[in-house]
């Protein structure tokens, strides 16, 4: 009996915490992602370039998981379906990225993460006109989401605005990045480098939203995820030649930073990221996803001291701290809400697929599989009574 509660207990947990641990890891990959990039860019790789190879790699390592795991869930292809991933390969393979490694080239590796907190804000407003995601002003759960939101661009608004006096660390004296391109010392390479990625940052937003909007009629995680990096290498392609016409040896590629750049993007932040957002987005919706993003930001800049020697200042410690105090408000808003059963609509489309589950596995008289994530009104039971009873069933 005990041996039972415990292990009861142990699948609560794990089912609660594995989307908040997929979502870190993601941002710790995003992170390594900026710094890498970043090396890469100042050595003189052609933005476009990199963009071709990591959807390449992306593709070649996503691919064959797709085709083995995905055949007796995947749906059958529609000109609609395929429009949606088009409009998807070009939004952030293409635009975003693209966009993304020039303002990094014309800023630094911080600056560039300190930039993209603008995202919680840009999808939280987005995902409530497309009714993604219902705020309600006189719920406290609403009102944490809409604070903690806040938070993250005051946060982000602060670290990229307000410097302060430098704060010595050991391990930067008497080293400087004012040598390296891309510093970001040129106001006015900051200014064209902080319009890059807010366009960027704009269209990454547009990515995610509509990326949940797919997964309603094409709810296959991984073929999603192959066909966005395949199309995204094509359609990168395309502009790379436009943009690089007369530039062949910009393709040449050897074992070096560059190599070590796209091998690690491409399978890290393209492959994984679009599959782990895709997963949790359906459970948690696209609110929950990007507002871990924020975390990116302090993983870089303490990374970035290190590999690059980027100072760290004042202004961007205290922007830090406002950013983790909206994250928290963000993420406590959102696990009330999800905790209690609220009828949000960041849950729907897993209660469609999971009513199309339940009568599958009804008529075939299996045993229950199906854990109801999304509870409204109409249904009774809270989520934590229902986990317990999949508990039950899992252990009997």
């Amino acid at each position: 009996m005990e041996n039972e509660i415990s292990s009861k207990s142990t699948y609560r947990l794990l089912y609660r915490v594995k989307p908040f641990l997929a979502i870190t890891f993601l941002q710790f990959g995003f992170a390594g992602m900026d710094v890498f990039s970043k090396v890469a860019l100042n050595q003189g790789v052609s933005n476009y370039v990199l963009v071709v190879y990591r959807h390449a790699i992306a593709t070649a390592v996503i691919a064959p998981f797709a085709v083995i795991l995905d055949k007796k869930v995947r749906p059958k292809m529609t000109f609609s379906i395929f429009t949606k991933l088009m409009l998807l390969s070009l939004l952030e393979p293409v635009i975003d990225q693209n966009l993304y490694y020039f303002g990094l080239k014309y800023t630094t590796a911080t600056f560039a993460a300190a930039m993209y907190n603008i995202l919680p804000a840009i999808t939280f407003l987005m995902a409530c006109v497309f009714g993604l995601e219902k705020v309600t002003l006189k719920s406290i759960h609403s009102q944490a989401k809409v604070v903690g939101t806040v938070a993250t661009v005051a946060g982000a608004m602060l670290m990229t605005l307000v410097k302060g006096p430098v704060i010595e660390l050991i391990w930067t004296k008497g080293r400087n990045n004012q040598g390296v391109k891309g510093g970001g010392t040129n106001i006015h390479d900051s200014i064209k480098g902080s319009l890059m990625i807010t366009v960027g940052c704009f269209s990454w937003a547009c990515f995610i939203i509509l990326q949940a909007i797919t997964l309603k009629t094409y709810p296959a995680e991984l073929s999603l995820t192959a066909w966005i990096c395949l199309l995204g290498t094509a359609q990168g392609t395309i502009v790379a030649l436009v943009m690089e016409r007369g530039k062949t040896s910009v393709w040449s590629i050897h074992w070096d930073t560059k190599f070590l750049a796209a091998l690690y993007s491409g399978i890290v932040c393209s492959g994984l990221a679009y599959y782990i957002q895709g997963v949790v987005m359906k459970d948690r919706g696209p609110v929950f996803v990007t507002a871990f993003n924020p975390l990116s930001m302090i993983i870089v800049a303490v990374m970035s001291s290190f590999i690059l020697a980027e100072q760290m200042y004042l202004g961007r410690v205290i922007g830090a701290i406002v950013i983790v105090a909206g994250l928290y408000f963000v993420v406590w808003g959102k696990s009330k809400e999800y905790k209690s059963g609220s009828p949000s609509t960041d849950g729907q489309m897993v209660q469609d697929k999971q009513m199309t589950d339940t009568s599958s596995d009804s008529n075939e008289n299996s045993t229950p599989e199906v854990i109801t994530l999304n509870v409204s009104s109409r249904g009774g039971a809270t989520r934590d009574e229902q986990i317990n009873r999949q508990s039950d069933q899992l252990l009997v």
